[in-house]
């Protein structure tokens, strides 16, 4: 029998301090890539919130190889997703005794790798092939 093992891997990142609509234009180009192709994707990126989804990108990796053996190469981002976090709010003092509020927002971010590689162990398992035209079709009898 082929055991169920786990191949999914997460990272996340709570209360980073940047807005989640400009951290979900980044995270919409990553989606459905590989590791390699991620990396290439955020290093190239001119946007501010590229480093921080680099380094949920490098600790998914990091999670995946410590906790299920598996090669980077291998990995795949499957979910990604941006939720708003909570927002710190400040006060400005303006003229005359009046304050403006400043609203600082923050995002929380979750990103999960899958491996797509094929175990060795399941080689075993594989079914072989059985051609029905080379040898009679399915009424031949011996």
């Amino acid at each position: 029998m082929l055991e169920n093992k786990k191949r999914e891997v997460y990272a996340l990142g709570q209360h980073l301090s940047m807005s989640a609509h400009k951290a979900r234009r980044v995270i919409d180009q990553i989606r459905g890539h590989s590791y390699d192709e991620t990396i290439m994707i955020l290093e190239l990126m001119p946007f501010r919130a590229c480093y921080p989804i680099l380094k949920l990108v490098y600790s998914a990796a990091a999670n995946a190889s410590y906790s299920l053996g598996c090669h980077k190469e291998d990995l795949y981002i499957i979910k990604a997703e941006v939720n708003e976090g909570t927002t710190m709010k400040r006060v400005k003092l303006r003229a005359r005794g009046h304050s403006y509020p400043i609203k600082k927002p923050t995002c929380h971010i979750t990103i999960v790798m899958k491996d797509f590689s094929f175990p060795q162990d399941d080689y075993a398992f594989v079914i072989d092939y059985h051609d029905i035209y080379s040898n009679g079709g399915a009424w031949h009898k011996k």
